[in-house]
């Protein structure tokens, strides 16, 4: 692998980095994540135990999609 095939594939993750953080913080005033009805809070006396289950597949959807159509525009 070439340093400019190299280079190429880290600006694209660093792109891909930058979108789905813009993402994230466009969904996070749109919806409030981490608040959904789906997300599992447990407290006890010493421990909290969060688990944000409706949060990760809202993201998994939204980013499988976003994914989809950046791949089926660069075919």
């Amino acid at each position: 692998m070439g340093a400019s095939t190299l280079g190429r594939g880290l600006m694209y993750l660093g792109l891909s980095l930058v979108l789905i953080g813009g993402l994230v913080l466009l969904l996070g005033r749109i919806v409030d994540l981490g608040n959904l009805p789906g997300d599992l809070l447990y407290e006890g006396d010493n421990v909290r135990i969060y688990a944000p289950l409706a949060t990760m597949i809202v993201l998994s959807v939204v980013l499988t999609l976003l994914l989809n159509l950046v791949l089926r525009l660069f075919q």
